[in-house]
């Protein structure tokens, strides 16, 4: 199999914020360095970032401040996150708005004062959320690409990578071979460093928030390729995604956080409200708290036509709610429904993946050359992300990373020499399904869906994840037999369904892994069997390295760098929304 090759000074995977972060402070700390961003999709218009709804976490207004941010962060991941990278980001957030305005030219809403608009999200102790309408996502992304285009970066536009690729000699990555979508070529392209920013996307739940494009291939490349994975139980379910019935590819899309921060009720199908049965903070409360609710309301049967439960913002003014959340207004006409005057249909849809590659606080990993950011990472968010700070995530560690890969380069004058039988065996391995007979691979992807939402899902068991593990492992013999039925590699989105599929398989046996060996509950992690959260002081992550076909899992010591349980470096409750906190 011929495979063109490519060189670059820097290798970015991934075009979100996290991607485009790193090449913009790459080509700004030399601009003399090549650098180039490969994505499975045209850079700008893809990956999560763009579909950020609610905004950015940052400690700006009189009364908030960066230790306050921190401890909203640390109580919500019920003290698993690393905190030397929670403060990190809690800090950097505040350097990066201002970039993000003065520098690329975002606007934000402001306040009549002139002010940053700062709006509630739940979780946390302080209305930090600064955004554009509804719609921050499109606002950051579009002056991102703006800004990347107008540098000399080289652009592999629709491009899979499908193995990173080790030295010969061992001394660290050499480069990242991928598959040109468009014609099916595979091209290895060597780089002195290389980003791993593809974003995760929990795809494998029956309901979820990003495109199916979004498939874990960066935790899966990770895993394969030796590094470890921590916090991978942490799977984030968004408590409310749009209910928009089978017909539609509006289901499991986000309804944001801001609806609920606003006033919004959730009501089940009976009409009656049912968060202060669960929780003081009511709709406020964090979101793994509020999907559990919502899921509990469902098992009881209390639901909506299709489901459900319901949202409800006409109390607050319908034409109030359609000047604040133009986006979700429409979003929601599309399907039927009348957010700003009526009753929408919601369930919780996996979101966000906490859990990803270990990696340090200038972006580097254990492997010489190989740096992430975003949520390809593991380590910042601990057992629940905070909405609002998911972006910041991307945004702060795509600049450090960019940054720290421009100074690796001029360290490192020249290319390793790749791993050649790496290169042959992952050819080998992605051209396997056409050699075999045609399968349901849809039918097999339902399967999944339904497995991971019912057994690996928002309420564990030791039992239910024993199953899950080995309907896993069937679905895995089952997709190793399924073949193509068509042998063109140009444009060939079955096989890239194929593909996939394959790194979904491999990532949903890693968290239920983890979800069975953690035995106690926190954050988004619930064991039904195992309801209350253990000892805090003697707190422990999960960590995942693969052995060969194998997956090997120990227990890690959180190390209280900064602050121990039962201390806090400010004196409001963190966590608790401002009005319950006075």
């Amino acid at each position: 199999m011929q495979v063109e090759r490519l060189k670059t000074d820097i290798l970015i995977l991934g075009s979100g914020g996290a991607g485009l972060f790193a090449a913009l402070h790459a080509k700004k700390a030399n601009p003399d360095l090549s650098v180039t961003v490969a994505t499975k999709g045209l850079l700008g218009k893809c990956g999560c970032t763009r579909m950020v709804q609610g905004g950015y976490n940052v400690a700006l207004a009189p009364g908030d401040s960066v230790e306050r941010h921190f401890m909203d962060t640390i109580v919500g991941g019920k003290w698993l996150p690393r905190q030397d990278l929670a403060w990190q980001l809690c800090v950097t957030s505040v350097e990066r708005i201002r970039e993000l305005e003065n520098e690329l030219g975002c606007f934000f809403d402001r306040n009549p004062d002139g002010t940053l608009h700062q709006k509630a999200f739940a979780g946390q102790s302080f209305d930090r959320t600064v955004h554009k309408g509804d719609l921050t996502g499109i606002e950051i992304i579009n002056r991102l690409m703006e800004k990347v285009w107008a540098l000399n970066v080289g652009r592999l536009e629709e491009h899979r990578a499908i193995e990173l690729v080790p030295a010969a000699d061992g001394s660290g990555i050499a480069g990242v071979l991928l598959v040109d979508i468009r014609t099916g070529a595979y091209r290895l392209v060597q780089a002195k460093a290389v980003l791993l920013g593809t974003g995760a996307g929990p795809t494998m739940y029956l309901y979820h928030t990003p495109s199916g494009d979004k498939s874990c291939d960066g935790l899966a490349l990770a895993l394969r390729y030796g590094l470890a994975l921590r916090d991978m139980e942490m799977v984030q379910f968004h408590p409310t995604g749009l209910l928009g019935g089978p017909d539609t590819r509006m289901t499991g899309t986000v309804l944001e956080e801001g609806l609920r921060g606003a006033g919004g009720y959730l009501l089940n199908g009976e009409g009656e409200r049912f968060m202060a049965a669960y929780d003081a903070a009511g709709e406020r409360a964090t979101r793994d708290v509020v999907s559990r609710a919502i899921y509990a309301e469902m098992r009881a049967g209390r639901t909506t036509p299709m489901g459900g439960v319901y949202i409800e913002m006409a109390h607050l003014g319908p034409e109030n709610v359609a000047r604040r959340f133009p986006g979700m207004v429409k979003r929601c006409a599309d399907c039927g429904f009348d957010l700003a005057g009526g009753r929408v249909e919601v369930v919780p849809t996996a979101h966000y993946m906490m859990g990803g590659v270990e990696f340090e606080m200038d972006g580097s990993t254990a492997s010489p050359g190989l740096y992430a950011a975003g949520e390809d990472c593991g380590g910042v968010h601990g057992a629940n992300r905070l909405g609002g700070n998911g972006v910041g995530n991307s945004t702060v560690y795509g600049g450090i990373a960019g940054d720290s890969m421009a100074a690796f380069v001029a360290r490192q004058s020249a290319f390793r020499d790749p791993d050649e039988s790496v290169v042959e065996a992952a050819i080998a391995r992605a051209e396997r399904p056409f050699a075999l007979p045609r399968g349901d691979l849809m039918g097999l992807r339902e399967l999944l869906w339904q497995d991971m939402w019912d057994d690996v899902g928002i309420l564990r068991t030791a039992e239910g994840l024993r199953r899950g593990r080995q309907k896993i492992a069937g679905h895995q013999a089952s997709l190793a037999a399924t073949g193509l039925a068509d042998g063109d590699r140009a444009f060939n989105l079955t096989w890239h369904d194929w593909l996939n599929l394959e790194s979904l398989l491999s990532i949903s046996d890693v968290i239920a892994l983890a979800a069975e060996a953690r035995q106690d509950s926190r954050g988004a992690h619930f064991r039904e069997d195992f309801p209350e959260t253990g000892e805090l002081a003697t707190s422990a992550y999960t960590r995942i390295r693969a052995d060969g076909e194998a997956l090997e899992l120990e227990m890690v010591p959180v190390d209280f760098s900064i602050v121990r349980p039962g201390q806090s470096l400010i004196e409001e409750t963190a966590g608790a929304p401002p009005v319950a906190a006075e």
